[in-house]
């Protein structure tokens, strides 16, 4: 039975009232749990004792409402955020207050930050759920039901959409998107949300106009009040409120700018307000931003400072895109004096991120998120190590070695040179590399306390380099005569380029008897015979006591050689002997002949048998296999005549023995041959030779 889904889900439980079983819808305000959420506060701007323990109390106790929401099952999760109204002002107060990432950067205390970073995952997955109609095939809710819940009980508007996008788009850039397309798709009526949102967007572009003293072109020309202030310019403001309204414009700018980039097909609604312009309308925008550029081109300080967050390059590329009639050389100036202002400056560009891959999702951005807790913390597992402080914009700082890193200790030292390198080096560590920003704070005395407690002449420690390849490199040629890594000399006679030309010929090496020298005087010892040995005058009464004059009777008993063939006529036994032929009588020859002849013929047959055949005549073999046959037969008294079976010519009638002996022949065939087919294959079935 499929699952119904959770608008038409129907639960029965006991009332505590009265104690009888009811039916309730799934969606009902008595299943919401009693839970109090508080509202967010930004973290303190200075280290106070006192702030920073209030502010950590607070987000843990924000931190773990929203850990408790999200390990809910569907139904109590929808219930909770559809009836809890502290859930939804806690929610709206995060997105107001939370940092952005052009906020001034705030000496916060470690433990501030790890708490920040843990709420500003919470908060993001708490809205990733709210926005996801579709968890799993068991829970989801009607498409068009979902669109009507989060737009009647103002889950989701547009000012919290703007908030959500420049809070979190640079990190989940691609999970947001999902997250708003499914908003925009399941409820339309945001469009027309948006429609009527853009005029007060450009009403807030005039005010900030007017309160410059700038005029916007295309603006209602309406009668100026004698009480207004006609001089008012941004050069005669008081910095406090300049400051206001630039902070105001760089947030509604950032806003609008992240939301576009997160959900393009809002761009068409933009246009319908002539928010963007078309090509031909731009000509004059463009020509104002190359003023502006051209009027500050003498501050380099700022020109560094904004082609450090906003490449120049970039924005020239975009501005050759959109106009076709852009002045290459105004641009080229411009692009040169920004060049020329990064010069003796340590260049470093922003750090972009790119967005983590997401999650498959098969429907929009359902099936993102599981009903579990521990699906939810699957899903936000690559976003934990973000610096989402400063917003989920905020991009890590790249480390820097090698020569980088001398020139911005060396930069530092060259104003103040009491200082020692280890110290620098932990200074550039702290304030991710910025020189300007470490001399400011030393100067003005304003380092973090753990840079105080450091010794200022502390010197640099140089990390040991690795064992260079060369000294641990392992082969067969290792420490050899011709390694040049071990040893400063080598015996260039006797390497060969090239290939080795054989100088030695046949006569040489014949007349080479080396190894016939060697080979004699090692055997020449043992043909050493001494037959007498010298024996000195002083030495003779030794060798008379080992003397001893018995006979030894050892083989007396044998007859040693006494049957060996070594008497004279020892080749006379061996051989007959042969009158010559010369020396024999006329009747005599023929005879002698013949006996030769047959001598000769008896000797050729002795070879014959002796003769090893490797492989003899069939025939022969058959016949001699046919001889031992029948003399085997003889000897056992075994007579065949097979005449009797043969019998007489055909037509002339057969004897009594001739048909007993076809009879028998009949009826004993199958022992022999192969006849007996039958019982041999049942034989094999038997043993298993045959498959059934």
């Amino acid at each position: 039975m499929p699952a119904l889904p959770l608008d038409k889900l129907q639960l029965t439980e006991r009332d505590p009232k009265t104690g009888k079983l009811r039916t309730l819808p799934a969606l009902h305000p008595e299943i919401k749990a009693d839970r109090s959420f508080v509202l967010y506060r930004p973290p303190p701007v200075v280290r106070d004792p006192a702030l920073v323990e209030e502010f950590l109390e607070r987000a843990k106790f924000i931190a773990d409402d929203l850990n408790w929401l999200l390990a809910l099952p569907h139904d109590k999760f929808w219930c909770q955020v559809i009836f809890d109204e502290t859930l939804q002002k806690c929610l709206d107060s995060y997105l107001r207050y939370a940092p952005r990432k052009f906020d001034a950067l705030l000496d916060c205390h470690p433990e501030v930050n790890d708490m920040q970073k843990c709420l500003h995952r919470s908060v993001f997955l708490t809205f990733l759920r709210m926005s996801t109609h579709k968890e799993s095939k068991d829970h989801f809710i009607t498409p068009s039901v979902f669109g009507e819940i989060i737009y009647n009980n103002f889950l989701f508007d547009i000012p919290k959409i703007l908030d959500l996008c420049v809070l979190f788009g640079k990190g989940n850039g691609l999970l947001l998107q999902k997250m708003i397309e499914n908003i925009f798709t399941q409820q339309p009526s945001y469009f027309s949300d948006l429609d009527e949102t853009l005029p007060t967007v450009l009403q807030v572009f005039n005010n900030i106009l007017h309160k410059c003293g700038l005029q916007c072109e295309g603006a209602s020309a309406e009668p100026q009040k004698l009480e207004e202030k006609v001089n008012v310019t941004p050069g005669n403001m008081p910095l406090q409120e300049l400051k206001d309204i630039v902070l105001y414009l760089c947030d509604t700018c950032t806003t609008l700018w992240a939301f576009l980039d997160v959900f393009p097909l809002a761009c068409q609604t933009f246009q319908k307000h002539e928010f963007c312009y078309s090509r031909e309308n731009i000509q004059p925008f463009i020509e104002e931003f190359l003023q502006i550029f051209t009027s500050v081109l003498q501050e380099r300080r700022f020109l560094r400072d904004y082609d450090e967050l906003f490449p120049v390059e970039d924005d020239v590329s975009l501005l050759q895109q959109a106009s076709s009639t852009l002045d290459e050389t105004r641009t080229a100036y411009i692009l040169q004096a920004v060049e020329s202002a990064w010069e003796g400056v340590d260049r470093r560009k922003a750090q972009v991120i790119k967005d983590p891959t997401p999650l498959a999702a098969s429907n929009g951005a359902s099936a993102i998120v599981e009903s579990t807790a521990e699906d939810i913390e699957e899903l936000g597992a690559a976003y934990a190590s973000e610096d989402e402080c400063a917003g989920a914009a905020a991009a890590p700082i790249a480390k820097v070695s090698g020569v980088e890193l001398d020139s911005l200790i060396s930069q530092v030292k060259d104003l103040l040179p009491d200082l020692g390198e280890g110290f620098i080096l932990a200074c550039l560590e702290e304030y991710s590399y910025n020189a300007e920003q470490v001399i400011n704070n030393i100067l003005e005395d304003k380092l973090v306390p753990y840079l105080d407690k450091l010794d200022r002449t502390m010197q640099r420690q140089l990390k040991p380099d690795p064992t260079p390849l060369v000294t641990s490199r392992y082969n067969v040629f290792q420490n050899d005569e011709f390694d040049v890594f071990s040893r400063d000399s080598v015996d260039v006679s006797r390497i060969q380029k090239g290939k080795r030309r054989e100088k030695d010929t046949t006569r040489s090496l014949l007349n080479d008897k080396r190894l016939v020298a060697e080979q004699k005087e090692r055997y020449s010892q043992y043909s050493v015979i001494v037959e007498e040995i010298p024996v000195q005058q002083g030495e003779a009464q030794l060798y008379k006591e080992d003397y001893e004059d018995e006979y030894d009777d050892t083989y007396d008993g044998n007859q040693v050689g006494a049957n060996d063939a070594d008497s004279d006529d020892e080749l006379i036994s061996r051989r007959p002997f042969t009158i010559p032929q010369v020396l024999r009588p006329k009747g005599q020859e023929e005879g002698l002949e013949e006996e030769e002849e047959d001598e000769e013929e008896e000797e050729e047959a002795e070879k014959e048998r002796t003769k090893d055949h490797f492989v003899q005549d069939p025939a022969v073999l058959r016949e001699r296999a046919e001889a031992r046959r029948l003399a085997y037969l003889a000897r056992k008294g075994h007579k065949h005549d097979s005449s009797a079976v043969v019998g007489n010519v055909k037509g002339h009638g057969q004897n009594r023995e001739t048909v007993q002996e076809r009879r028998k022949k009949e009826a004993n065939k199958s022992t022999r041959a192969n006849h007996n087919r039958r019982v041999m294959a049942d034989r094999k079935r038997n043993k298993g030779m045959i498959p059934s």
